[in-house]
């Protein structure tokens, strides 16, 4: 069975604060690139604008199945799980509390229903080397920071991403994984550099009043010996 692919994210440099969306649907032998624009908004509702966005151009020939590839668990999650109880709900979470990007999840749910074939929603990790995963990351990225981008449409033929480039690049993944055990390691300490002067924090907190709101460097050390070297590169 012939597959349509969707890619999508999204991206806010502040979270709340400038966004961008994006998604490369493949259906067929064409390929079409969107994205978009936000002033102000959030990480999870231009990840939600993303699938949206993608689901509404996907052309799909019959008896083709889609598949929706997104490093958003809130995505995948909500359309798959959550959503069943909130609309059920009256559009209230569990705590009787109205859903969170509420408008967005149910543009979500009409795309779907409108969609009318069945949809594999797929997770793929963020920034381990999938190459459609890696272009919209881009397209949101840039469009967030104001930047031009070039949105392709045409044959696939044509497109310079090895979209059929499904697996992960294991290098990647190995880094990612390990970045990800370090954040969650307890810290020895935290070192900040502002104006030149080099402090040592016991606390992220103590650490992120410092730095916050001013061009700073500042790291976490998780042994003795380590907050000596953060403190020498500092100092230089």
């Amino acid at each position: 069975m012939e597959k349509v692919l969707i890619f999508s994210d999204g991206a806010s440099k502040g979270n709340p604060g400038p966004g961008g969306w994006a998604a490369v649907v493949v259906a067929g032998e064409r390929v079409t690139e969107l994205g978009g624009f936000e002033k102000h908004t959030t990480n999870n509702r231009m990840e939600l604008r993303g699938a949206i966005e993608g689901l509404r151009d996907a052309h799909v020939p019959g008896g083709a199945q889609t598949v929706v590839y997104t490093d958003s668990s809130y995505v995948i999650n909500g359309i798959t799980k959550w959503i069943h109880g909130w609309k059920k709900g009256g559009w209230k979470t569990k705590d009787k509390k109205p859903v969170v990007n509420q408008d967005l999840w149910q543009s979500l749910d009409a795309a779907v229903a409108a969609h009318g074939r069945e949809i594999e929603w797929q997770y793929v990790g963020g920034h381990v080397g999938v190459a459609g995963n890696e272009r919209v990351d881009v397209i949101a990225s840039d469009l967030a920071e104001g930047k031009k981008v070039a949105l392709y449409r045409g044959a696939l033929s044509g497109y310079s991403v090895d979209i059929s480039n499904l697996g992960a690049d294991s290098g990647l993944q190995k880094s990612k994984s390990a970045s990800s055990a370090r954040s969650k390691a307890k810290a020895y300490s935290y070192i900040s550099r502002v104006d030149g002067k080099v402090l040592v924090h016991k606390t992220w907190k103590e650490c992120e009043e410092r730095v916050r709101g001013k061009t700073a460097r500042f790291k976490k050390a998780l042994t003795p010996q380590e907050e000596k070297d953060i403190v020498a590169d500092f100092s230089k």
